[in-house]
């Protein structure tokens, strides 16, 4: 079995560490007026964005696992 590239595994823990914040949001979120004045529409697509996002940004910001025969 070969090992996970680093990449896989940050975008995945980015995005459970995501999850667990989404769903402490979504408990804050029970309270009206959690956001103030954004629309409720706009809270709610930044709080469907965080999950996406954070892994996008932790797999994009992870090194490359290095492979034998690549590179030089």
């Amino acid at each position: 079995m070969s090992k996970v590239e680093t990449k896989v595994t940050v975008a995945s823990l980015g995005s459970l560490a995501a999850g667990v914040a989404l769903a402490v949001i979504t408990a804050f979120l029970a309270e009206p007026g959690a956001f103030g004045p954004l629309p409720e529409p706009v809270a709610f697509l930044l709080v469907a964005a965080l999950p996406p996002v954070a892994a996008f940004l932790g797999g994009y910001a992870a090194p490359h696992t290095f492979r034998h025969g690549e590179g030089s």
